[in-house]
């Protein structure tokens, strides 16, 4: 695996020889080594069953390693975007938006702020008071988002947040997810099964198979930011997209014994 950062220095997430059993025997994830640099932007990469979502659970505390260590930097404060809305359909967008604030017993004099801020980074203040039927499926995604930055972040974790919607809206929201990620300054592990958004999105590409789930390589995506949606049609996207589509199909035929790249 490729170590990022100084060999020292903190890291935002530090993945040590990490796997996951469940009871019934089913390896979902062999042991995996993975640090992610304060400020880095990583995107795990995979076809459904290959452990993404299953390191990411564990990345963010919802499970626990079956051997190994996981841990995230003490001085981290974590958001968690679902790849679904799951917004309280009663509820407005603010009152969604409030809800983690609310559960943590903060003051709605000290809250407000908070929401209308994360409502404003997401190009929703004017539907705070909008609820969720009456929003498209991009924009209860936006709430979703809106909900996570209200906590104030620095480590955001964002499981196929885009997957089920359409190819014009996802892209948008990619471009988005990056402008929030700029001026945040926030660090970021994306879970995707899109090789094209993995490319647009990230500083680097862990690969990953299944059966079992392993990761079976890295790949650094070193061109410049800002990026705008023309960079999916340079020679060097396709060429970085092209290098990914060949690790996933060397892998899905290659079984665990194939050698990291």
């Amino acid at each position: 695996m490729i170590d990022r950062g100084e060999e020292d220095g903190a890291a935002a997430i530090r993945v040590t020889s990490a796997a996951k059993v469940y009871p019934n025997g089913t390896q979902a994830l062999m042991p995996v080594d993975l640090r992610v640099a304060p400020g880095e932007f990583v995107t795990l990469l995979g076809p459904s069953g290959c452990g993404k979502s299953t390191l990411l659970h564990m990345v963010a505390g919802l499970l626990s390693p079956s051997q190994g260590q996981v841990e995230v930097g003490s001085d981290q404060r974590l958001g968690f975007v679902f790849q679904e809305p799951t917004l309280m359909p009663w509820a407005r967008v603010q009152a969604n938006v409030r809800l983690p604030l609310d559960l943590a017993g903060m003051p709605r004099e000290k809250s407000q702020p908070r929401v209308q801020a994360a409502l404003k980074g997401v190009g929703l203040e004017a539907f705070a008071r909008h609820r969720p039927h009456e929003l498209s499926g991009g924009m209860r995604m936006r709430v979703s988002l809106a909900r996570s930055l209200a906590t104030d972040p620095t480590l955001l974790l964002l499981d196929e947040p885009f997957s089920a919607l359409d190819e014009i809206t996802r892209s948008r929201l990619d471009s988005e997810l990056l402008q929030l990620w700029s001026s945040r300054k926030l660090t970021v592990l994306f879970v995707t099964h899109s090789i094209v958004e993995a490319v647009y999105l990230s500083q680097r590409v862990v690969v990953m198979a299944a059966s079992p789930g392993r990761v079976v390589a890295e790949v650094a995506v070193d061109a410049p930011y800002p990026r705008d949606p023309s960079f999916r049609m340079t020679p060097q996207f396709n060429a970085w997209a092209k290098r990914l589509q060949d690790l996933l199909l060397e892998a899905s035929v290659g079984g665990p014994e194939m050698a990291l790249a």
